[in-house]
């Protein structure tokens, strides 16, 4: 199936109100019952293309395009939209903030960020009711995205209501101050959160954990030490920025001075158990225990760094969107950003043979295996590549793991009977939440993971965007089709049409019926990614440069020569022919650079044009 962001996210549009909005009431919830995190991925499949595309804004009554208008006749028409908006963020928010008092009677909002119903216990048991009430990264990564997207359109719509002076819109005026502030807080402690939930461990090379790292590392059979002295080497300068820059906490247990020592940081899935309080900021959060091991998951390192790249974007400072405060814990943020990036970027890519990561299924320090943590490392891989200057060498490598994860994933290859790439798509990959045990002493829980299919899209869409060779990017887009394909099929047929995800339609089992905003609003992101790499200007090959030049060159000789048997008083549709060859070969002249395709193809029609005025030119002189 070919990609179509624009008609593809004005479906999900389109379902999602069919399944939500009924007579101007917001349903919340979906398969997975309702939560801080699934209501706001609920709510992001509506405000996350609507805030980072062109095209979709909704902040302007008077600019939305007559397709999103018609979509969104549910909710109203012009300005009601942008109400209705405002209305699904303040229930939002108010189900997810507890309201306190201190002593002096003062009262104050403090964000939940609970998952609630996306735990699960190990044993199949349910959590206990303080268990449910357990932050998670997932919780403040979504909450920060959502939050920015919040922002973002709050200040567009506020614009818009100020020239009106209806009574009503100064109603909706009061509400979106009152509703920007609420954000604002929910925003500033979920950045705490995520600074609070970043870790470093080091292990001994000797130890379990260090055993598992370097056989991922050792891709040549080379002696421990060797190993062990080449990875303290290529991490050194990440090693001395988080010794010496990371100020605002440091991982309670780790020696960063060791260098015999090996290391890894990341995020954790929850506040960690004896990270320091943030002073400069008066919320619980900024001093709350947290009961997370000190040791980073891949997963929650990937929700984490997409949700920290939206807050460092351009448009994030173009806005201005963030206080002093916030500005200073954004700092942080982006600190541990880049240093994690830089971290498994390195370790990914690490030796001088085979990567690690072409070592397919990766292995994580504590030993686990699958290839969704490999499909994690390609993440962070490309989002390290696209805020640097990516390498033509990089990228032809990482493709064929690309190819390799859609295969073993059953995203291009047949699914076989009693096949194990079943248990990757549902019901999806459990990780063992370390430490949720020490609260209320309950049973151990797990957090499953599902979105194998749509995060190989994401990334394949990214790599695809940032290759330089024709034959990589024809490969990774030639991938992106097929696994659309893949992700068309398990898109609901009826109920929620246009919504995901049933993967029972590929691979068997009972069949869903209800939405997983979770998968949908991670299609969603698929979508995003998808338009944002049409909008780039196509490859541009240097042949074809020299191709179209050859061509213009021949095209403007060929002209010159009419010109020259042309007089100056004629007036005839020669003339007229001849400027509008001019004209043509102008334009292929400026597109040349950026459009070679398309200027070769204007000087080749030129061409033609010249050639047919001149064989009527000696076919007229035949006939004298």
């Amino acid at each position: 199936m070919r990609i179509q962001p624009r008609q593809q996210i004005l479906g999900v549009w389109r379902s999602l109100l069919a399944a939500c909005y009924h007579q101007g009431e917001w349903t919340w919830g979906g398969r997975n019952g309702s939560n801080s995190i699934s209501d706001a991925e609920q709510l992001l499949c509506l405000l996350y293309p609507a805030t980072e595309l062109r095209g979709f804004e909704l902040h302007l009554p008077n600019q939305i395009a007559p397709d999103i208008r018609a979509v969104l006749a549910p909710m109203g028409k012009d300005v009601r939209i942008g109400t209705a908006v405002v209305g699904l963020l303040e229930d939002y928010i108010t189900r997810y903030t507890e309201v306190s008092k201190d002593a002096d009677g003062v009262v104050a909002d403090l964000p939940v960020f609970s998952a609630g119903s996306y735990f699960v216990t190990q044993d199949g048991g349910p959590p206990t009711p303080e268990q449910l009430r357990l932050d998670v990264v997932d919780s403040y990564s979504m909450s920060l995205t959502l939050c920015l997207a919040a922002r973002k359109f709050l200040i567009g719509f506020r614009t818009a209501l100020a020239s009106e002076v209806r009574r009503d819109i100064r109603e909706v005026s009061r509400r979106v101050e009152m509703l920007d502030s609420r954000v604002d807080t929910r925003l500033t402690a979920a950045m705490v959160g995520l600074v609070r939930s970043f870790v470093v461990n080091t292990v001994t090379p000797e130890s379990a954990e260090g055993q598992a790292m370097l056989y991922m590392l050792n891709q040549t059979d080379a002696s421990q030490e060797s190993v062990v002295e080449a990875v303290s080497e290529r991490l050194e300068r990440v090693r001395i920025r988080l010794r010496n820059d990371v100020t605002l906490i440091q991982t309670p247990g780790v020696d960063l001075y060791d260098e015999d020592l090996l290391f890894e940081c990341g995020w954790s899935w929850s506040l960690v158990g004896g990270a320091a309080p943030i002073d400069f900021v008066d919320m619980p959060i900024a001093e709350e225990t947290g009961y997370a091991i000190a040791r980073p998951y891949l997963h929650f390192t990937v929700a984490a760094l997409d949700s920290i790249n939206n807050l460092i974007s351009a448009g994030t400072r173009e806005l201005d969107l963030l206080d002093g405060q916030q500005r200073r814990l954004a700092e942080a943020l982006q600190l541990r950003w880049d240093l994690a990036q830089r971290y498994w970027s390195t370790i990914a890519r690490f030796g001088s043979g085979r990567w690690p990561l072409e070592d397919i299924p990766w292995r994580t320090s504590v030993g686990e295996e699958s290839e969704y943590f490999s499909l994690s490392v390609c993440a962070v891989l490309m989002q390290d590549l696209l805020n640097r200057d990516a390498s033509n060498d990089d990228l032809d490598r990482a493709a064929p793991i690309f190819h390799e994860l859609a295969r073993r994933g059953r995203i291009v290859s047949r699914v076989m009977e009693e096949d194990p790439a079943r248990a990757m798509h549902s019901p999806g990959v459990r990780l063992r939440l370390i430490g949720s045990v020490g609260v209320d002493n309950g049973p151990p829980l797990s957090w499953t993971v599902s979105d194998y299919a749509p995060t190989l899209l994401k990334r394949t869409l990214q790599a695809a965007r940032l290759s330089a060779t024709m034959e990589t990017r024809d490969a990774l887009l030639e991938l992106a089709a097929l696994s659309m394909d893949h992700l068309n099929q398990r898109a609901f047929r009826d109920g929620a049409t246009g919504l995901w995800d049933d993967p029972s339609r590929i691979f068997g089992g009972d069949q869903i019926t209800e939405p997983s905003w979770y998968f949908t609003e991670r299609m969603v992101e698929c979508l995003v990614a998808a338009a944002r790499m049409y909008g780039d200007p196509p490859l541009r090959s240097p042949g074809l440069v020299v191709r179209a030049l050859e061509l213009l060159t021949e095209a403007e000789h060929l002209l010159n020569q009419q010109l020259l048997d042309l007089s100056e008083v004629d007036s005839s549709a020669n003339r007229t022919a001849l400027t509008l060859v001019r004209s043509r070969l102008d334009r292929a002249r400026r597109l040349i650079d950026k459009t070679p395709g398309t200027a070769a193809s204007l000087a080749q029609q030129a061409m033609l044009e010249l050639d047919e005025l001149a064989y009527a030119r000696i076919d007229a002189t035949r006939s004298l």
